[in-house]
């Protein structure tokens, strides 16, 4: 009877273990799918982690929702995916904060049999599940034709850029050139300078450029672009303190509380604003799909629309922008 015990006590045992290693289901039968953003404080991700999680509830799995606080720590995020790696989940929604560094950790997961998903910005040189993000690239030059549309007679442009290694913004930033540059009347007197990972980091990159381009009391510029929510708001704080909100033509990404606001107020003209909730949604969905061996698309655009203090109350808009 001892023996057999312990027999039995070992198989129990062995099970358990490999049913770690492996990323099985947990013991309710439910697929664990992590989710893996670039930051934890923007609007932004909390609006993917919303979708993330009405996409688990309908669907019955469960979704575990972690990444690194500022989005610009690539060290925590590869932590992050190395962690769940170790606790076998079944799946890896990533929206990589780098499109080299997180190649090693993602390659790793694919060889513990844990498939990865990546959404919003995309990775170099690796295959996955699939790719759910907006087509920035086409986002961008859809800012840039707003642009164009500001400034009828032409003006002096800043662009303050995201950070490097961003592949999302990168592509808003060359979707924006694109359009805008090689216009006579338009001249780009800044697009190398970078806002870095935080608001306050943007803050202070945009009061350096106002400063290096005001002329005296006036105001040196005509118009700026930023590829993203804390650039975007980072200089909106910028300019209103330097008294030059509404002053210039200003086009940004992304959409929060005080964006919007700035926008009713007329201190953005225009907000090129993603659909982050689907993102979040369409990622888990689809990694379910994968995981239950049925076909996915490589590639899904979740859209992208321009919005201005015009169309602002229009129904889709305003759902989009939490009105």
């Amino acid at each position: 009877m001892a023996a057999a015990a312990l027999a039995a006590l070992m198989v129990f045992g062995c099970q358990q273990g490999g049913g770690a290693a492996e990323g099985k289901e947990t013991s309710d039968n439910k697929l664990r799918i992590a989710v893996i953003p670039k930051g934890s404080t923007h609007e932004f991700w909390k609006s993917v982690q919303a979708g993330a999680s009405e996409a688990g509830s309908e669907l019955g799995v469960e979704v575990i929702w972690k990444g690194p606080m500022k989005e610009d720590d690539r060290e925590d995020q590869i932590k992050v995916v190395e962690d769940f790696v170790a606790q076998g989940v079944d799946g890896i929604v990533l929206a990589p904060l780098d499109d080299t560094a997180l190649r090693i950790p993602v390659t790793q997961a694919q060889g513990a049999n844990i498939p990865v998903l990546i959404i919003d910005s995309g990775l170099k040189d690796v295959d996955t599940v699939s790719f759910v993000a907006t087509d920035n690239f086409e986002a961008g030059k859809s800012a840039g034709q707003k642009m164009l549309d500001l400034l009828p007679n032409g003006g002096r442009l800043l662009v303050l850029r995201y950070q490097e290694g961003s592949a999302s913004t990168h592509e808003r930033e060359e979707g924006f050139l694109s359009v805008v540059k090689g216009v006579s009347k338009v001249a780009i007197v800044s697009d190398n300078q970078y806002a870095g990972a935080t608001t306050e980091t943007a803050q202070a990159a945009s009061e350096r450029l106002i400063e290096r381009f005001r002329e005296g009391s006036g105001v040196g510029f005509d118009a700026v672009y930023c590829p993203n929510e804390s650039s975007t708001f980072g200089m909106l704080r910028a300019l209103q303190d330097a008294g030059l909100a509404g002053k210039v033509r200003f086009v940004g990404f992304d959409s929060s509380t005080k964006l919007v606001e700035g926008l009713e107020k007329g201190e953005i003209d225009a907000l090129v604003v993603q659909n982050p909730f689907l993102m979040g949604k369409i990622g888990v969905e689809t990694m379910v799909k994968h995981l239950k061996k049925e076909s996915v698309e490589k590639r899904v655009d979740t859209g992208a629309k321009v919005v201005d203090k015009a169309n602002m109350t229009d129904p889709e808009i305003a759902r989009l922008i939490g009105r």
